[in-house]
């Protein structure tokens, strides 16, 4: 059986893009997996998640969907709702993968009804069976994904803090917050729209100081 397995990173980082990465692996392949030292991203060290990511992009069919902060900010006044953008993610991760291979099944970690993914699926990929399992880093695919996924995130953040001189940090973090404010008081608020999620708290704690200063 052909698995696709689908996770994303981002989601509770202020700073940086919202990831979702796609990849296939079948039944057979899944022990080569393992012994790569493929688990949940979560339980790596950065520099291991990133070497890993390198080998499952030059053997795995595989998709990286990446929504930019201001893509991002975009689509959330539209859709109003995490999960829903999540869902549409997820399932363009899973239309664009079967653009260069088969699956039978899709498996992502769950944030929602699988419904949240099925109303988004195009016409290519509405066949398929798709299922959410909490911990889903426990199936080998999803865990893949989710170091694809995160190796994509640390890589567009770190392009961030050298666009913008100002070092982003990860998370939502008291560190997070002073960050925010050195974005603001060396390019002013609407840069906050290119590097950061405007509908997280730390979006107004950024603003705070620098607005009554």
């Amino acid at each position: 059986m052909r698995i696709i397995g689908i996770d994303e990173s981002g989601k509770g980082d202020f700073f940086g893009p919202l990831v979702i990465a796609a990849l296939v692996a079948d039944s057979e392949q899944e022990e080569h997996l393992r012994r790569l030292g493929v688990r949940d991203s979560k339980t790596m060290s950065p520099g291991r998640i990133m070497s890993i990511a390198d080998t499952l992009q030059k053997e795995y069919p595989h998709s990286i969907v990446v929504i930019g902060p201001e893509k991002y900010n975009q689509l959330y006044r539209k859709i109003k709702n995490l999960n829903k953008l999540l869902g549409w993610g997820h399932a363009r991760a899973i239309e664009n993968v079967l653009t260069e291979t088969t699956a039978d099944r899709a498996i992502s970690d769950k944030f929602a009804d699988t419904r949240v993914i099925e109303s988004s699926l195009m016409e290519r990929s509405r066949g398929i069976e798709l299922e959410q399992l909490v911990r889903g880093e426990s199936i080998v695919q999803v865990a893949a994904a989710s170091i694809l996924a995160r190796a994509t995130f640390v890589r567009q953040l770190d392009r961030l803090s050298d666009k913008y001189g100002v070092k982003l940090h990860k998370g939502a973090a008291p560190a997070v917050d002073e960050a925010g404010r050195a974005i603001v008081r060396k390019y002013g608020q609407a840069v906050l729209e290119q590097v950061a999620k405007v509908h997280f708290k730390n979006y107004r704690r950024a603003l705070s100081e620098t607005m009554s200063m």
